[in-house]
């Protein structure tokens, strides 16, 4: 955990949120980007630990009845 997110989430948040405040010279969408997606991820790990794995696991698995 970093800041309460999990270590990918929490990097991988911080990485959009430069490229956005740095390379695109947006540097309050850049903050508010990361404070909403940093606050979602606090939110749900406090939901669940093992989100991020749960969630990729879900997206590998068919669907049961799916047409």
């Amino acid at each position: 955990m970093m800041a309460g997110a999990p270590r990918g989430v929490a990097i991988l948040n911080g990485t959009i949120a430069a490229a956005v405040g740095l390379g695109l010279q947006m540097w309050i969408a850049g903050i508010v980007l990361w404070m909403i997606g940093q606050a979602a991820a606090v939110y749900a790990a406090k939901k669940d630990p093992k989100f991020l794995e749960v969630g990729i696991r879900h997206l590998k698995h068919k669907g049961y009845l799916s047409c």
